[in-house]
């Protein structure tokens, strides 16, 4: 089903709205955020996801509603594995807790911008070239197969090429200014300086390059409806802050959730192929399977390390 532009337009004047109000009236001032409150906001972004799948239910269907969820599941799943990442990116730059939040929801917009690019750019290549269903799907069960061998995750901020250029052309601040990303020091008008808050959202920002290289061809498995993926991704993303307050110190935990993405990149990748070849897996069949691969290696995980938590 082709959504038309109203609905484009309707969700994006939504989403706009939800950041202006996080960013103007619910998180102007900087501060720490809360587990609590964290777990709120993250239980509101999943209730609207739902709430919305429901809609495009009502509106295209239970296999659209079924592709939705789909997609939502998954992003929202490689999202926790962004956690972990981000988590390790503020401590190598000793972001102070009342920041992160702010560094956070200008990462959530350029994730959003870069997701509709990388949306558009995939469905493109899907309606030119037909084989580039079989170099997607090679491509997720390479990446499913290489986080199954590699599950222990490192970042190195300093090898951001990104980043070393920004430090050649901005001088930058010896320390934090707030939440400014550029200020202006010296004699006069000053010169125009960059703070180290700018380098961690560059870094942020870079790496959330890669999860969507990993996140868009695997939600394209699932369904090439356009709409359904954008609005998949947003809701998702848009609980990505709220989640990392909620988990960020709890992801030493989560000991099996590679391997559970592992497998979930494989099959979606797997079933790119097979479904060129042999015809198209029934959506009923897909959210089960991913659903229940990715609950079982956190609940596994979470077992696993109980003595942790004690």
């Amino acid at each position: 089903m082709v959504f038309p532009v109203w609905a484009w337009v309707g969700f994006g004047a939504f989403i706009l709205l939800m950041l202006v109000l996080d960013l103007f009236v619910l998180h102007r001032d900087a501060k720490e955020i809360s587990f609590r409150e964290a777990a709120v906001l993250s239980a509101f972004w999943v209730a609207l996801a739902l709430l919305f799948g429901i809609l495009v239910w009502i509106w295209a269907g239970p296999t659209a509603a079924g592709e939705y969820y789909t997609g939502y599941i998954i992003e929202k799943a490689l999202s926790v594995d962004n956690v972990f990442v981000f988590a390790l990116i503020f401590a190598y730059f000793a972001v102070p807790v009342e920041y992160q939040y702010r560094v956070l929801f200008w990462g959530v917009v350029g994730a959003l911008v870069l997701r509709v690019v990388f949306i558009l750019i995939g469905a493109e290549l899907l309606e030119r070239y037909d084989w580039m269903v079989y170099l997607f799907g090679a491509f997720l069960i390479y990446t499913g197969i290489r986080m199954a061998r590699h599950s222990n995750q490192e970042v190195h901020p300093e090898r951001n090429p990104v980043l070393r250029l920004v430090r050649r052309v901005l001088p930058m601040t010896d320390g934090y200014r707030g939440q400014k990303f550029l200020v202006r020091e010296g004699p006069g008008r000053g010169r125009l300086m960059a703070t180290p808050l700018l380098a961690v959202l560059i870094a942020v920002e870079t790496t959330d390059v890669v999860f969507a290289v990993d996140s868009i061809p695997a939600i394209f498995a699932i369904t090439t409806n356009t709409f359904v993926i954008w609005t998949s991704n947003a809701f998702a993303i848009l609980g990505l802050r709220a989640l990392y307050f909620m988990l960020a110190g709890l992801m030493q935990r989560f000991v099996y959730l590679s391997l559970g993405l592992s497998i979930v990149l494989v099959f979606v990748g797997a079933k790119f192929i097979w479904t060129d070849l042999f015809g198209k897996v029934p959506i009923w069949v897909s959210l089960p399977f991913i659903a229940t691969v990715v609950a079982v290696s956190i609940a596994a995980s979470l077992w696993k390390t109980r003595d942790q938590a004690k």
